[in-house]
């Protein structure tokens, strides 16, 4: 492999962790994972006494969701990231780190996919399925992110590599290449486990590879299927009736049997039929070039047409399928990005290979190039307008920084729902004193040793009682009229709420940053005007003297208040 083409694919796990710097906060969908990982490290596995242990310290216990979910994606990155929990100083860095390791095994798996494309369609495809995989954003910011789909992907865009090896492999009818049984066996248990949506996507490249006689049923269909779906199911049955303290349980078919048989999906949003082809998949590949020209001309072009039709029908097979399922979202179907994208960078090669030959090549190419930098462009507004989505990460990281926490000094603290949703970890909290809490009795003398603790209950009838709210000491609320007694803000954390275009002569709206720092911490204060400021200078700068007076705004809107307990926060505030 030229070093030129391995500059190209380190353009992959680059962008997947700058995508990660930049926005360090979670969203509620990675919540589950992102909370057992907490758990496993921080408190770790009980070898005794498990019941008692886990609903003591596992955040699972007391919010287990609407169904359950696997602990097989939160012990891999436990595992992994265990050995480097040493060079980290604080909870906070831990959940960089285990994101930074998903998304370097998601990058691993994209850029080995990028080794099969250049084996199947030779080493311009790789080089412009680099180029086209990393200036996606959805993949990239999405890489390092503990969803369900995303530990799946790792494993899916394995197989499909190895669906490429196997097509690029040749083979007659007594040696069928071995890589479609991983394919298969792959796809098998990531449905068993992780995402049972996949076993669509077994069942049309199945349907597929036996219709065009390529694999037989008893030698390759059945041993990878059965093997997928035994090793999967040995996998998640045991662990994670363990970890949820209820046997058997399987997990994605009680998530299945909840959402699809029972119909609860639908309660999540309906979309039409062409949500996926017309919405999703154009999101997903960004780039516009890719399939209104780049994926035709990989399929009219005889020299790629068969490779790029063995995964072009049934990854578009499973979207079709996938579609009558009422409610959808992209992340369902995250998984034939990879290998759209590979084709589409087919025939971008084809393209750009004969961009000597005639004016008409000539333009295409140079409109592949123009497409490919806009791309990247678009991705980086996308991830500056998305890490605005946290508030509840961002409120807690002030409030960290804001208070000063003498050991021995202990600070109760109460999240609502928002701030939970956008951003609040178990990683976030501050925990001074000890970290396991090794049964239930126990539980109140460990606590009162540490300097913060933590509340998030839904409850209803608790969240009316004077005297719950009396308690804390900080509240993170989006609704302060509804927490209940004397309360003063402290400070108000932004959150994206939309874009405004602006006509010449319109004035601008944005001075959410100045308003957004109160209290007395004068240096913060100081860093945010010098950042407004010059944020002014860059829009003066590019309307005016570029877009002739034309704009478009990032509108904010307040999300979270800091609220100070009146009575206590005045009082230690004089005493300071």
């Amino acid at each position: 492999m030229a070093r030129f083409e391995v500059l190209f694919y380190l353009l992959i796990p680059t962008f997947i962790l700058i995508h990660l710097f930049a926005s360090p906060y979670t969203k509620v969908e990675e919540s589950f994972n992102i909370q057992a990982i907490h758990d496993i490290l921080i408190h770790g596995i009980p070898d005794r006494n498990a019941d008692q242990f886990f609903t003591a310290n596992y955040d699972h216990m007391e919010f287990p969701g609407s169904v359950p979910r696997t602990f097989a994606g939160a012990l891999i990155l436990s595992g992994l990231s265990r050995p480097f929990v040493g060079l980290f100083s604080s909870p906070a860095s831990l959940q960089l780190l285990v994101r930074a390791v998903l998304g370097l095994l998601n990058a691993a798996s994209l850029v080995w996919f990028g080794t099969r494309v250049r084996k199947a369609f030779g080493q311009g495809a790789a080089i412009w399925y680099a180029l086209l995989q990393a200036s996606q954003f959805h993949v990239i910011y999405y890489a390092s992110r503990t969803l369900p789909n995303i530990f799946a992907l790792v494993l899916s865009t394995i197989a499909l590599g190895s669906l490429l090896d196997a097509y690029a492999t040749p083979w007659s009818s007594t040696t069928v290449p071995q890589s479609y049984r991983l394919c298969l066996y792959l796809l098998t248990f990531c449905g068993v486990v992780f995402r049972s949506e996949l076993a669509i996507l077994v069942g049309t490249l199945t349907l597929y590879l036996f219709a065009t006689q390529r694999i037989p049923i008893t030698t390759v269909i059945i041993p990878a299927g059965l093997g997928g779906l035994v090793i999967g199911l040995l996998c998640t049955v045991s662990l994670d009736s363990f970890f949820w303290q209820s046997v058997p349980l399987w997990p994605e078919w009680t998530g299945f049997y909840f959402n699809t048989i029972q119909g609860h999906s639908a309660d999540w949003g309906v979309s039409p039929w062409h949500y996926y082809f017309l919405n999703a998949l154009p999101r997903l590949l960004m780039n516009p070039m890719s399939y209104l020209v780049c994926i035709p001309l990989a399929i009219l072009n005889p020299a790629t047409r068969r490779s790029s039709l063995h995964l072009l029908v049934p990854l578009l097979g499973y979207v079709g399928l996938y579609s009558f399922l009422p409610h959808k979202e992209w992340r369902f179907i995250i998984y034939v990005v990879p290998g759209l994208t590979a084709i589409a960078a087919a025939g971008a090669s084809w393209v750009w290979t004969r961009r000597g030959k005639s004016v008409l090549y000539a333009v295409l190419s140079l409109a592949l190039l123009a497409s490919v930098f806009l791309s990247f462009m678009a991705s980086t507004t996308l991830l500056a307008i998305s890490s605005l989505n946290y508030p509840g990460g961002a409120a807690l990281q002030f409030l960290h920084t804001r208070v000063q926490h003498p050991y021995g000094h202990h600070f109760q603290v109460y999240f609502d729902n928002l701030a939970c949703q956008t951003g609040v970890t178990r990683f976030l909290e501050n925990h001074y004193g000890p970290q396991t809490i090794l049964d239930v009795l126990e539980a109140q003398a460990l606590a009162d040793q540490k300097t913060w603790t933590y509340s998030k209950t839904e409850d209803p009838n608790v969240l009316l009682d004077p005297l719950f709210w009396a308690k804390f000491d900080y509240v993170l609320a989006e609704r302060p009229e509804k927490i209940i007694g004397k309360w003063g803000v402290i400070h108000t954390v932004y959150g994206f709420d939309g874009l405004r275009v602006l006509k010449p002569g319109e004035p601008s709206d944005s001075s959410t940053t100045d308003e957004s720092v109160t209290g007395d911490d004068q240096t913060l204060k100081e860093l945010s005007v010098k950042i407004a400021r010059s944020w002014k200078a860059l829009e003066t700068a590019f309307r005016e003297r570029l877009l002739k007076g034309w704009w478009v705004e990032v509108k904010m809107e307040p999300k979270i208040r800091i609220l100070a307990n009146y009575d206590k926060w005045n009082y230690e505030s004089k005493g300071q």
